[in-house]
């Protein structure tokens, strides 16, 4: 999943250890999340949107695949 965590932490001048504060998470779950290695849980989305007085689609998008990559994915799982 994409998200823009980085960009709005870097707004507000945040470390990860800062914005792993305020949500009650470890500094390596914010990283982990920020590069897209790991997905929040829906609780956590929310408390991320509510701090950050946005919705969690502002923040969070799926990550886009190409009609052909989603169309060879599904072909080879049909094998």
């Amino acid at each position: 999943m994409k998200n823009r965590l980085r960009v709005l932490r870097a707004e507000r001048e945040w470390s990860q250890a800062d914005l792993a504060a305020r949500l009650r998470v470890s500094r390596q779950t914010v990283n982990a999340i920020e590069t897209g290695k790991y997905d929040p849980s829906l609780p956590l989305a929310f408390e991320m949107a509510e701090l950050f007085q946005m919705r969690i689609e502002e923040i969070f998008r799926p990550d886009e695949k190409r009609p052909e990559e989603v169309a060879e994915k599904q072909e080879r799982g049909m094998r």
